[in-house]
């Protein structure tokens, strides 16, 4: 196998980079650039492959998860976004009472979830107790399922919001329950980017000093990439080289997931959004770029059950989960369907020829299913 992708990185003329990649050596972040300019996606997705199989083997990582999002009312307008509703309009979207939020999660009372993500709009209309009890209240229902809540940029709004310091805010989430943070928020690390699309979220920076601090409060979580905009694929290296420079300084990272941009229904439909191509080139860049992550995902629902089928043999390890009720992705428009049935999940990973494998919500193996069939 060496030899197969020694021929094609030679060819594509990327013999350097193998060489780096072979001696377990961190790539540039000119070396990146090159990879994205280059459109050589099978070389690529060789040597990301080989780096995923160093790290995770033959495994592919899923979860038993739902998703929650208690309102879609927010005051930051973000353009590339579906899912919000504007607060000066917030009669069109939804705001969740406590108990409705519960309610959600007792349904499935039967099904054997682990994971409730929680993510929603910036909305000042909650009380912060909100916020707190609704953690509390999903850990007194089900004590079982890890509580994986709200990004960095929700923490940094609930922060000002309600003028509290931040290290007492994440304090007051580990006392509810919180067991990890989500990694969306930061969009793409480039304040040109965010003047552009979503000047009224939290910048870069900050983005980094909230993650740092929950960080250094205990909580592992994850990170994202929004690509496939009005991004350059210089500015996806940037985003990528921040995060590697956070987690060498915390290793508070769990898994780097690269959302796809999907346009419709937003404030930039005009817009084509990514490729298949792009999806792969980007996973895989992301896998060889992301040396100090031990997990990249590939997330079905925004690039589709067979994408993220390929990708798990082009660095990523994880497809997500069951992921019940998703909301965010399709209200822009996503066709992919709101949840997978733990059949369709092992089937995909199975005929990917990988193995796969239940984890909870921070990678601890909870189930390895029969080899691949």
């Amino acid at each position: 196998m060496s030899r197969i992708v020694e021929a094609l990185v030679h060819r594509a003329g990327l013999s350097d980079i193998y060489e780096k990649v072979e001696a377990g050596q961190r790539l540039s972040y000119d070396d990146g650039v090159r990879l994205f300019q280059s459109k050589e996606l099978m070389p690529i997705g060789a040597m990301a492959n080989r780096i995923r199989e160093r790290k995770n083997g033959n495994l592919a990582y899923f979860v038993r998860n739902m998703h929650l999002n208690p309102t879609n009312v927010c005051t930051v307008d973000c353009k590339f976004c579906g899912f919000y509703r504007p607060y000066r309009d917030k009669t069109r979207g939804w705001s969740w009472s406590l108990d409705r939020c519960l309610q959600e999660v007792e349904r499935r009372m039967e099904e054997p979830l682990t994971e409730v993500h929680i993510v929603g709009g910036h909305n000042p209309d909650y009380p912060y107790e909100f916020y707190t009890d609704l953690v509390k209240g999903i850990r007194g229902v089900r004590p079982d399922m890890h509580v994986k809540a709200f990004t960095a940029a929700e923490y940094d709004f609930f922060h000002k919001r309600f003028k509290k310091p931040l290290d007492e805010v994440f304090e007051d989430f580990r006392e509810a329950g919180l067991g990890s943070l989500p990694g969306g928020g930061a969009e793409v690390m480039s304040e040109r980017v965010r003047q552009l699309i979503y000047k009224k979220k939290i910048p870069a920076e900050r983005w980094l000093e909230v993650t740092k601090m929950a960080h250094e409060k205990g909580f592992r979580s994850n990170a994202t990439l929004l690509y496939g905009h009005v991004e350059t694929l210089e500015e996806r290296v940037e985003h990528l080289c921040r995060l590697r420079e956070l987690q060498d300084e915390t290793g508070g990272f769990m898994c780097f997931i690269p959302l796809a941009f999907h346009p419709e229904n937003t404030e930039m439909s005009d817009l084509p959004g990514p490729t298949g191509f792009d999806d792969l080139m980007t996973i895989a860049i992301s896998r060889l770029m992301l040396d100090n992550f031990d997990h990249i995902k590939a997330y079905w629902i925004m690039i589709s059950q067979r994408i993220a089928q390929t990708a798990l043999n082009m660095g990523a390890d994880c497809i997500d989960g069951t992921v019940v009720e998703e909301k965010i992705v399709h209200m822009a428009g996503a066709k992919t369907p709101v949840g997978l049935t733990m059949d369709m999940l092992l089937k995909l990973i199975r005929d990917a020829g990988r193995e796969p494998v239940q984890r909870d919500s921070l990678y601890n193996v909870l189930h390895r299913f029969d080899a691949v069939a």
